[in-house]
């Protein structure tokens, strides 16, 4: 019977053309690949590589052994790694960042369909903004980060996968509002840390908007609003957790964040890892966050 490994370093060999390469990949010295090289050699009782120069290339039948090797070696790998998913979602353990719309609106519906799949795999949440989310990510202290962006793409250092596009509305009491139609109002605005994308977006429109009122709880903005008090920005995403009655929302071109799955290190994710993505996505196909009319109010 021949030797997975042996099989595995043929194919590594193949691959790159190079025992010293194929060591590396490997993190084998290359003594002992030439070893197993040699064993395999033995084993089947034919020629499978030789010297040109300073290298070595296979021979036909080394290349034919090869091709079988990398089938072989593909499907124990395969193997392994359904076996992994099976046992370690068993007692797995997910933890999860996110912002606070996130959390609300689109996080429960990926938990609830990973407790129906997986029950006994644990999720921790965790209330974050996008910078912090990706700082614990970075720091090892959650598996997962929803962040959102707005122009800039996410860090190269992240493994980012698109979700959608969260449209951004005005918030009065009149339908078809738009930025610069309310230059004079009295605006609601977030804290100083969370308003920068909203005087962005203000500039653009030629404007600098007389910031009136700074609050961060769209229960507290959208009650300003209602009361008569001025008008405000609101994502759809938010909207969907709170929609006051009599609050018009109209949506405002080009201004958006792009919603993001975040995660750290090289691939794969641990098993309880990969089937919360899983749920997120099936989630977002679900609930169409990025629908560009946010849901009637309930009067």
């Amino acid at each position: 019977m021949l030797d997975v490994l042996r099989l595995r370093i043929l194919a590594a060999v193949a691959a790159h053309g190079s025992v010293t390469k194929a060591a590396k990949e490997l993190n084998y010295s290359q003594p002992a690949v030439s070893h197993h090289l040699a064993r395999l050699e033995a084993e089947t009782g034919a020629k499978l590589v030789q010297r040109v120069g300073r290298g070595i290339r296979l021979t036909p039948e080394g290349e034919h052994l090869a091709r079988r090797a990398g089938e072989i070696v593909g499907r124990v790998d395969a193997a392994a790694a359904e076996l992994s998913a099976m046992v370690g979602l068993r007692t797995g353990r997910v933890r999860v960042a996110g912002f606070q719309s996130a959390l609300a609106a689109l996080v429960p519906h990926a938990a609830g369909t990973l407790r129906g799949v997986h029950p006994g795999v644990e999720l921790h949440l965790v209330e974050a903004h996008p910078r912090v989310a990706l700082d614990l990510l970075r720091a090892g202290k959650v598996d997962v980060a929803v962040v959102f962006r707005y122009d800039e793409p996410p860090p190269a250092d992240i493994r980012a996968a698109h979700l959608f596009d969260d449209p951004v509305y005005l918030l009065s009491l009149e339908p078809g509002q738009t930025l610069a139609g309310n230059r004079d109002s009295a605006w609601i605005a977030g804290c100083e840390n969370c308003r920068r994308e909203f005087l962005d977006a203000c500039a653009k429109a030629g404007f600098v908007p007389p910031v009136a009122y700074t609050s961060d709880d769209i229960i507290v903005q959208q009650a300003l609003v209602a009361a008569g008090m001025g008008v405000t920005t609101m994502p759809g995403l938010a909207l969907r957790t709170h929609h006051a009655p009599g609050i018009e929302a109209s949506p405002l071109a080009d201004f958006r964040r792009h919603v993001y799955l975040a995660t750290y290190g090289d691939p794969p994710d641990p098993p309880a890892t990969t089937a919360f993505i899983a749920a997120l996505h099936h989630a977002v196909e679900q609930t169409r966050p990025g629908e560009p009319t946010p849901p009637t109010p309930v009067e």
